[in-house]
């Protein structure tokens, strides 16, 4: 029994949230890593980075200030892509990724953390056009009194281009007189202040007292000639002096709750206690508990969390090759198949397993050219392809280009009920030479390129 509790107390303890001199071997460790945003959720405490990341799907922040994942390095998922650099004709555009994890992550396609693509907002420019002649002055807008005449100009001269506009107002407005004197009806001023009440606060139960406030027919006072309409409505008003506060009762708190349970299993985690505003509770304005209603305390378990495996990228795919066929089916109408594999990476501590097939298979037909059996096939020149990214991503010089490319004729093969069938290897091709003294290759210069 003694035995069983110190192995107990050897692989679990508590670490109470204390105050203490700054360590510079502690970091500050976050219950979550956001993969969206890059940024770290939900303070837990300062502890080494060894106890955080015992759960790999926390983080920390480092001596930069920058949240640091606990995972293994791995790209972050592109971000879509920014506005234009400019509103109108060719500018660029840009999207970005993160590496978040400890350590490098994989970049064999050379992809970086930045790309940068041609875009048009606008293939126009906007221009301004200008006005044309002041049309009418339009009658007055009261029939009595004093008002407002108005008169508007076109913007056709000439008229704006690609979403321009007119430069000053397209309306002019000017005082008329009707020389018609127009009636004043008589209007409320605003209510007087209340009277005051007895007593700064009520206590239930008790009826009380009633107050008043005035108002009078000024704002403005009705005309005599010609009459106009007196104020309707009473000129007294009269309430009970609910407004007036109950007397108030200051709150103070209860006892504190016992510590909860660590929130985790393995790795850094809380526990916390909990006491209520109830020793009295504040009613009728009184004051607040002062101080928290919850205290927490950090908690480690010295046991490192399950870390899930992630599939790695796939292989090449292997040589086409027909099993249960001992000769070559090279340059040959023998469908054949091949395969790719993958590895889980990164599993540990009892993790789950990667989910799905680690080698991948598929129908083929081996067209690769080779010495000992050769492999010639007709070709053409297709269409442009599409424009590739700018590269260098930012800066000036920044080029994109688009390519001409000899692809082989390949006829029908014959037909296979397993489904679709790919081409494996590179043919030698034999393009037309009518494109021979053709350029295949197109670059231009990428527009408007942010700096560096």
């Amino acid at each position: 029994m003694v035995y069983t509790m110190l192995l107990v107390f050897s692989i679990q303890y508590i670490l109470f949230l204390l105050p203490q001199a700054i360590d510079s071997q502690l970091v500050s460790c976050y219950f979550k890593f956001d993969k969206d945003t890059g940024n770290c959720v939900s303070r837990i405490g300062d502890v080494t980075q060894d106890e955080c990341c015992f759960n790999s799907q926390y983080g920390f922040k480092n001596e930069n200030g920058e949240c640091v994942s606990c995972r293994n390095a791995c790209w972050s998922a592109w971000s879509p892509w920014g506005p234009c650099s400019v509103s109108c004709l060719k500018g660029v555009q840009q999207r970005r990724r993160r590496c978040d994890g400890i350590q490098k992550c994989n970049d064999s396609q050379n992809l970086g953390t930045l790309q940068t693509a041609v875009c048009e907002d606008q293939d126009c420019c906007p221009e301004q056009g200008g006005w044309g002649e002041w049309g009418a002055w339009q009658p007055c807008s009261v029939t009595c009194g004093k008002g407002v005449s108005r008169r508007e100009r076109p913007c056709n001269n000439p008229p704006p281009k690609c979403g321009g506009g007119c430069d000053g107002p397209g309306q002019d407005t000017q005082s008329c007189e009707t020389g018609v004197v127009c009636p004043t009806h008589g209007s409320w001023s605003d209510w007087g202040t209340w009277s005051p009440c007895l007593g700064t606060c009520r206590m239930e139960g008790a009826t009380p007292p009633p107050r008043e406030r005035r108002r009078t027919c000024t704002n403005p006072s009705p005309s005599s000639v010609p009459a106009g309409r007196p104020c309707q409505g009473p000129d007294t008003d009269t309430q009970d002096c609910y407004s007036l506060p109950m007397c108030p009762i200051h709150g103070a708190w209860g006892a504190w709750s016992s510590l909860s349970e660590c929130s985790v299993t393995c790795g850094v985690g809380q526990q916390s206690k909990t006491r209520n505003c109830n020793n009295p509770a504040p009613k009728y304005g009184g004051n607040a508990c002062l101080g928290d209603h919850n205290a927490y305390a950090i908690c480690i378990i010295q046991t490192h969390c399950p870390v899930d495996g992630e599939w790695g990228e796939w292989g090449e795919w292997e040589t086409c090759k027909k099993e249960t066929y001992n000769r070559p089916i090279s340059c040959t109408r023998k469908a054949g198949s091949q395969a790719r594999r993958r590895s889980c990476l990164f599993k540990d501590f009892g993790g789950k397993a990667c989910d799905g097939p680690p080698v991948d298979h598929r129908l083929c037909y081996d067209i690769k050219h080779k010495t000992e059996r050769p492999c010639e096939k007709p070709a053409h020149y297709t269409e442009w392809t599409e424009w590739g990214l700018c590269k260098p991503s930012c800066g000036a010089g920044s080029k994109r280009r688009r390519d001409r490319l000899c692809v082989a004729d390949i006829p029908e093969f014959e037909k296979t009920t397993y489904g679709d069938v790919y081409y494996s290897g590179m043919p030698k091709l034999k393009c037309s030479p009518t494109l021979m003294g053709i350029n295949k290759t197109q670059v231009e210069l990428c527009l408007n390129v942010p700096a560096c």
